[in-house]
């Protein structure tokens, strides 16, 4: 069994060193960094949203922002687009779960504000009418996705895809990501 989690742990790992190697990535991971400060700074909003295991991630991240992460601040605008269960129930069943997030995101979503669609495949077709809703509202999308990035690579102004196909490890380099984006949006804004 120890060799078992020993492996896994070294996939991790692995993964990390390809996105510490990976330049155009972390180019990409500054300009979302600076987008939100930037959106912040003119009293805009975040918004995110994925499915399972990638909604979880969409509200920790979100969680962290509306917070704090490390130091004691003002709240941001920050928000996972499926924490009001009731809408989320009530859309699916009087549309269908494609428009869950779309829906909210044409009510919450303005000009200037930051979308951030998390999908592993980026294939999730919820997730793709989401970020054609916010490209109707003029929003700023950013993508976290798998190494293909699917179908969201045309469509975000910003894509950060890890290096990897396995559902997990990508799961575990967006919270990664995430905090990182925490961290410096939250230096850039407080220090």
């Amino acid at each position: 069994m120890r060799n078992r989690f020993q492996k896994i742990i070294l996939e991790s790992v692995a993964i990390k060193q390809r996105i510490l190697a990976d330049e155009k990535l972390l180019t990409t991971l500054e300009q979302v960094v600076e987008t939100c400060i930037t959106a912040f700074q003119k009293d805009k909003k975040l918004l995110f949203c994925g499915n399972g295991g990638s909604a979880s991630d969409a509200q920790h991240i979100a969680a962290e922002l509306s917070g704090r992460f490390y130091k004691e601040r003002a709240p941001l605008y920050a928000e996972a687009l499926h924490v009001n269960s009731s809408f989320v129930t009530a859309v699916a069943n009087d549309y269908s779960y494609e428009e869950v997030y779309a829906r909210m995101v044409r009510a919450a979503g303005r000009e200037g504000d930051v979308l951030f669609a998390i999908s592993t495949s980026g294939n999730s077709s919820n997730i793709l009418k989401t970020i054609e809703a916010a490209r109707e509202q003029k929003m700023i999308v950013v993508g976290l996705t798998g190494d293909s990035g699917g179908q969201m690579n045309s469509m975000c102004d910003y894509i950060l895809k890890v290096p990897s196909n396995d559902t997990p490890r990508i799961q575990e380099a967006h919270i990664l990501l995430g905090h990182i984006l925490c961290e410096l949006v939250e230096e850039g804004l407080f220090e």
